[in-house]
């Protein structure tokens, strides 16, 4: 089995260093290696491995205040004392399915070192080191997967040369024990996985925007800037907004009179700005132009009398926002079925629109069930779906054939990345939306499994880089990028912040 090839790859091996590590691992359904202790036996032990790829796994000391007895550590990279540093891409996708089995697991280098002294701990720290071992860079095999989980046994606090070691010890190996899904899962995973790159993908014109605007009133006006929910649905891009200042709330009225408040991309009630002005805010519209127009279009219907099918889902942002211009007068129409149950006072004076992240097959049956019982029915001259919506949909159809599973990043609030997973969906492939690489099971990848790649258009494109990278790490991962459709749209900024 040592010399045995996989989809590509030697078959890898998990790698214990300690006897007692071995036992804890003995569940797992992978060839688990004693590779001994120290320096010179993580050498010769993986020179005897020839190159396989090595998941290293068993106990340490943690470094780092946070890190605690058992607490599991997942390595970066791996920093050994003669100034080896072997990098670990693939190990975001162990911390996710750790995690996911209840473990409380840290994220960041692990040093290995040859003798430990009193300062050894200090100097790590400062450094940055979670955790430090005796064996992991010396295993590490050269060019090929790499993967280090150690659990916390002792710390500066709980050191190793005291009486309460052994429950530590006897509780890490269980953590250890507990551990052994995740490691099989991460060896299953190992080989040759083509990736299937749509493009379009990641941010949008209105997207940009929006975020750039709530950049720019930092920069011009100081923290805080308040906005109206979530500028754009994603937790990524609301998390770096709040850590520069930026503080959301649901509603104007939570606002301190005479503050900045921004309206977020998906658009808001006239209501909404009635607030504002009573509290003397200063409001900087994030409104996607193409929500906006959707907006005006509501307006010009409603005002001649129209009553408007707005083809959407209820109790999204941007649809509340539609109705809040004519709320008698627009009736939220979410499938085929409301189409074929919606009546109406006056069939001869009807109009619709549309929400614009919605999938745009599903969107064009409900308009053609409102056609066929409205002949009456206007439009807009063009649909409302917006140009990135229906190029990341159509971006995804081009890559369906070339893939097993499709991995779509977005949040789970985001709609056109919902829409993009059905889309995918309806073509007969197993689609899953992911928050980041965290949220990737490692299941998702066993077997070398061809992998679809996209993200929705609230999605930061480094959070694909990252998937990507981490797909990489687990062997050969040969990229080929299908562009369905060139953008480049860009929208003017308010005069707020230009």
């Amino acid at each position: 089995m040592s010399r045995a090839t996989v989809t590509g790859v030697t078959v890898p091996v998990i790698a214990a260093p300690l006897r007692v590590e071995k036992r804890a691992l003995a569940t797992a359904s992978a060839e688990v290696r004693r590779t001994g202790m120290g320096f010179a036996r993580s050498r010769r032990a993986a020179a005897a491995l020839h190159g396989r790829p090595t998941l290293v796994a068993g106990v340490a000391g943690g470094i780092a205040a946070e890190v605690k007895p058992g607490d599991v550590v997942v390595a970066t990279e791996v920093r050994g004392d003669d100034g080896t540093v072997v990098a670990c891409p693939s190990s975001a996708l162990l911390v996710g399915d750790l995690r996911r089995l209840g473990l409380t697991v840290h994220h960041g280098p692990i040093a290995s070192q040859r003798k430990l002294s009193a300062v050894t701990r200090p100097k790590l720290r400062a450094e940055g080191v979670l955790a430090v071992d005796m064996e992991s860079a010396w295993l590490a095999p050269p060019g090929q997967p790499f993967a280090v989980v150690r659990v916390i046994t002792d710390t500066e606090d709980a050191p190793i040369w005291h009486p309460g070691i052994l429950g530590r010890g006897l509780r890490g190996l269980r953590t250890l024990r507990r551990a052994v899904p995740a490691l099989d899962a991460w060896i299953d995973s190992i080989g040759t996985h083509p990736v299937a790159l749509a493009s379009p993908r990641s941010f949008c014109a209105g997207v940009e925007r929006a975020i750039d605007i709530v950049d720019r009133a930092l920069d011009r006006f100081g923290a805080p800037v308040y906005v109206r929910r979530e500028i754009v649905h994603n937790a990524h891009v609301v998390a770096g907004l709040k850590q520069r200042g930026a503080v959301f709330v649901q509603e104007a009225e939570e606002v301190p009179v005479g503050s900045v408040l921004v309206l977020a991309a998906h658009g808001v009630a006239p209501s909404v700005r009635a607030t504002a002005a009573d509290r003397s805010l200063r409001v900087i519209d994030a409104t996607c132009p193409l929500v906006a127009k959707v907006h005006t279009e509501v307006k010009r219907y409603a005002a001649r009398g129209d009553t408007v099918f707005l083809i959407g889902h209820e109790g999204h942002e941007e649809v509340e926002g539609t109705v809040g211009e004519a709320p008698t007068r627009i009736k939220v129409i979410g499938d085929i079925h409301d189409a074929a149950a919606t009546l109406v006072d006056s069939p001869n004076r009807v109009a619709f629109a549309m929400q614009t992240t919605l999938a745009v097959d599903e969107a064009e049956e409900i308009a053609a069930v409102l056609r066929s019982r409205f002949p009456a029915l206007a439009g807009p001259r063009r649909e409302d779906i917006c140009y990135a919506t229906t190029n990341r949909q159509q971006a995804v159809r081009a890559i369906v054939p070339d893939c097993e599973v499709l991995l779509v990043v977005g949040s789970g609030n985001s709609s056109n990345s919902i829409r993009l997973v059905e889309v995918a969906a309806r073509d007969g492939v197993a689609a899953h939306l992911v928050e980041d690489v965290f949220s990737v099971p490692l299941a998702q990848l066993a077997g070398g499994r061809r992998i679809g790649i996209t993200a929705g258009a609230s999605a930061p494109p480094e959070l694909v880089d990252q998937l990507i990278a981490a797909i990489a790490g687990l062997g050969p991962a040969p990229i080929h990028e299908v562009i369905a459709q060139p953008e480049d749209v860009h929208f003017t900024l308010p005069k707020e912040v230009s």
